[in-house]
């Protein structure tokens, strides 16, 4: 087997950021189409492309790029690429014919429409769900739910809720661990890349950073198909605040990094420090290349610390540079989206933001993928099946400079949908897994517990009228007086372990950099201070769980095999070990 290294083999080289663009001008204006382009696309409608320039050859690549009818919007000198506004279906392939001079092409995704009569989003469905966790994000869990009142009593010190975050436990970020010898500082600034942070929320509020924070995203109604994406837009120019969320993926994620010690709810794992929302979600979960890109040069430049990336670039799942399956204009898109992520990253790394990421939920060998039936994931019912290899990637878990985590449950073993890969496999944290029990059922107490806004649970009726969590919903509240109430839920994924290995991080940087730290002395602090964990043995691990059939009610049997490579100081399921934020708050200076 032809290990995959973390950027694709045979892709076109990294920029070197220092001079090679230096030549590259920003034109920042809008251009309007020429009426002979027009006339010469008469009948098709504009788009916009993202042109990736190869390194040295932006004037052949604007020749390219007017020679094929497309009219420069915009110019990112910072990356090497170009916004274009073009007609015609044919501009991606014609321009990509340019191998020379361009990388690749990716359509700027349309805002698309809102047919007639509709725009109400609709509640989600939460009934009936099955163990198959979201590729992309976390799930949400519903069954038995604790409630605040049955919760376990909270020591002394210990927030109202600390009795049901066993990943705190997990890693030592308990009052009378991490958190009493570091809580992080407030200079640390942690971005979040997700579908926002609910900047409101009582559990957030006290450590948001509104002044920095920045949506980068245009909501989408419905796509050019018709089919809903994000519904309703509820904000001037369908652009949300920044902070608002509408999706409560984000608000997890920046919950479990830092949420205060307040005497309210839970405390996040770097209670102290500031969160920056850098949105670059849509509400549906969608996340698209250019608010990708922007994110992550805004974080460079702003002067963020670390960044969690809780999510793949879509519309692919796996990008590869010319698979058999894909057209010219497919494969030319996917090599776009790879090497400007990777420039993005670089950007971002060179100026001093650690940069981690989940590693997915497909319970996948990311050395040795098969199939990839979920891409190209937009518009919706795109999607087709085909056989990926080693030189196809997640972006941005497998880029380099990228710090990639998988999760565990309670136990401690490799969650069963959680990829792994010696190569690909940086870290591990606690994910949750519902089924790592004596029963091996679901129990919602195994996912992780944390912040959710209160509109999102409204919305998808998980409330009962007087505001109480519904039974079964998967959702908690605590209320205290003078502090009002908030909503926690339970989410399980390797979108819930990144964030624990960002809390760990920004912990390290609050402690060995006062506020500063390079990125490979914050990865090298994260390496030298996660607890070492071995392979299971046997090496390969079958995972046996009794998920609900939803047509007849009752527990059904599953079973599923994954194969653990390495040493215990570095191996696919754990990387170089389950990060320890007792381990980093505690470390020698």
């Amino acid at each position: 087997m032809v290990r995959r290294r973390k950027l694709l083999a045979g892709a076109a080289a990294t920029v070197a950021l220092a001079g090679t663009l230096a030549g590259l001008a920003t034109s920042g204006a809008s251009a309007a189409v020429t009426a002979a382009s027009a006339k010469a696309a008469a009948g098709s409608a504009p788009g916009e492309f993202l042109v990736v320039f190869k390194q040295g050859q932006r004037e052949a690549a604007l020749g390219a790029i007017k020679g094929n009818g497309g009219v420069v919007v915009k110019e990112d000198a910072k990356l090497g690429y170009a916004l274009v506004r073009a007609f015609g279906a044919n501009f991606a392939e014609g321009v990509s014919e340019s191998r020379s001079a361009i990388v690749g092409v990716a359509r700027n995704q349309p805002i698309g429409h809102v047919p007639k009569g509709q725009g109400i989003p609709q509640p989600r469905d939460v009934k009936g769900e099955d163990d198959k966790v979201n590729a992309k994000r976390g799930t949400r869990v519903t069954g038995a739910t604790p409630t605040a009142a049955t919760a376990p009593k909270a020591k002394k010190g210990e927030e109202p809720l600390a009795g049901l975050q066993w990943d705190m436990k997990m890693i030592g970020a308990t009052a009378t661990g991490s958190h009493a010898k570091e809580r992080g500082s407030k200079k640390v600034l942690v971005g979040v890349i997700d579908t926002g942070i609910d900047g409101k929320h009582p559990d957030i509020a006290p450590n948001f950073n509104r002044e920095l924070s920045r949506n980068f995203t245009v909501d989408i109604p419905h796509d050019a198909n018709g089919a809903e994406i994000d519904g309703k837009c509820e904000y001037a120019n369908c652009v949300d605040p920044a902070d608002v969320d509408h999706d409560g993926h984000g608000t997890h994620v920046a919950s479990t990094i830092g949420s205060p010690i307040n005497g309210l709810g839970m405390a996040g794992i770097a209670p102290n420090v500031s969160l920056v929302n850098l949105r670059a979600g849509q509400d549906s979960g969608y996340f698209f290349l250019k608010p990708t890109l922007d994110a992550l040069t805004y974080a460079g430049d702003k002067g963020i610390d670390v960044v969690n990336m809780s999510f793949y670039v879509d519309p692919w799942l796996y990008n590869c540079a010319g698979n058999a399956a894909d057209s010219p204009a497919e494969s030319s898109e996917q090599r776009a989206i790879i090497e400007a992520t990777q420039r993005a990253v670089n950007y971002a790394r060179a100026r001093g933001v650690t940069l981690i990421s989940a590693l997915g939920n497909d319970a996948t060998d990311l050395g040795n993928p098969k199939v990839d039936e979920s891409s190209p994931g937009f518009p919706k019912g795109a999607e087709k099946t085909r056989k990926v290899d080693n030189t196809c990637v997640d972006v941005p878990t497998e880029l380099q400079g990228v710090i990639s985590v998988s999760s565990v449950g309670q136990s401690k073993r490799k969650a069963y949908y959680s990829n792994y890969g010696i190569e690909q496999t940086d870290l591990a944290a606690p994910g949750g897994d519902t089924y790592d029990n004596k029963t091996k059922q679901r129990d919602v107490r195994g996912a992780i517990l944390a912040a959710a806004p209160a509109n999102v649970l409204w919305r998808d009726g998980l409330l009962n009228k007087n505001g109480t969590p519904k039974k079964d919903s998967g959702v908690i509240r605590d209320c205290k007086p003078g502090k009002g109430c908030a909503y926690y839920q339970y989410l399980q994924g390797t979108s819930m372990a990144a964030p624990h290995a960002t809390g760990v991080a920004a912990l390290i940087i609050s402690r060995f950099g006062n506020g500063k730290l390079s990125p490979s002395i914050t990865e090298a602090r994260l390496y030298s201070t996660a607890t070492d964990t071995a392979c299971p043995s046997p090496r390969t691990y079958t995972y046996t769980r009794y998920p609900v059939d939803p047509e007849t009610g009752k527990p059904t049997k599953v079973t599923d095999s994954h194969t653990c490579v390495g040493t215990k100081v570095k191996n696919g399921f754990y990387g170089r070990g389950i990060v320890n934020a007792l381990a980093a708050a505690t470390a020698k200076r």
